[in-house]
């Protein structure tokens, strides 16, 4: 097992846990990373992208002028991809961008950003994200503390304050411990674990 301290939010250490191997210090792959990745990014995808055809566009059915003998290009609809306001030849139509990867894959995946967070020292635990008011000063104040960029922060269950005082935070997301997932993991710089959530974490991914 690894062992990792327990700050305060004003860095002060506290305590130490033991975090299992298992979820923690498993072998990196990064073609699982990816798969994971990408099947995440394309679920977000709305796929609502649309363009009227010939068939869909309002127009007469009717011939232009006759085949022959007027001089002009051969005609048969309004509604050609050739002409001014006519369909879109090929254009985009509804669709879902959505595919599904194995339970099995996307635990692995979690278990193999969690890792990659602890061995680059990026991880931090907390002892406890409760702040007394809803004020962003305060919270920021605690982040200065850990020189914090880009930082996700895991909580065990809904925490009022924190949320509300983050939200105007751009560089910062708060999610509770059911929410992790590979995508928000690698995508911030710092991960903070509240120590209550750690447990439920390794819960679910053993």
């Amino acid at each position: 097992m690894s062992v990792v301290d327990v700050y305060n939010l004003n860095k002060e250490k506290v305590s130490e846990i033991e975090l299992l191997d298992e979820v923690f210090d498993v072998p990196i792959k990064k073609h699982v990373l990816h798969q994971v990745i990408e099947s995440q990014l394309s679920n977000r995808r709305s796929g609502t992208a649309s363009a009227k055809s010939r068939s869909e566009v309002k127009a007469s059915g009717r011939k232009l002028w006759r085949q022959k003998g007027t001089g002009r290009a051969r005609a048969g609809s309004s509604a050609s991809p050739t002409r001014k306001g006519g369909g879109v030849a090929f254009g985009p139509g509804l669709r879902s961008y959505k595919y599904t990867v194995p339970k099995k894959i996307r635990k692995a995946a979690l278990r193999m950003a969690l890792t990659d967070k602890r061995q680059r020292d990026r991880l931090i635990v907390i002892d406890g994200f409760d702040l007394p008011e809803i004020k962003t000063k305060n919270f920021l104040e605690a982040m200065a503390n850990f020189d914090v960029g880009k930082a996700l922060i895991v909580t065990e269950e809904k925490k009022e304050n924190l949320e509300k005082s983050s939200r105007n935070v751009p560089w910062v997301k708060v999610m509770r411990y059911e929410g992790v997932n590979v995508y928000d993991v690698l995508n911030h710089d710092l991960l903070f674990l509240e120590q209550s959530s750690i447990g439920k974490i390794q819960e679910a991914l053993t």
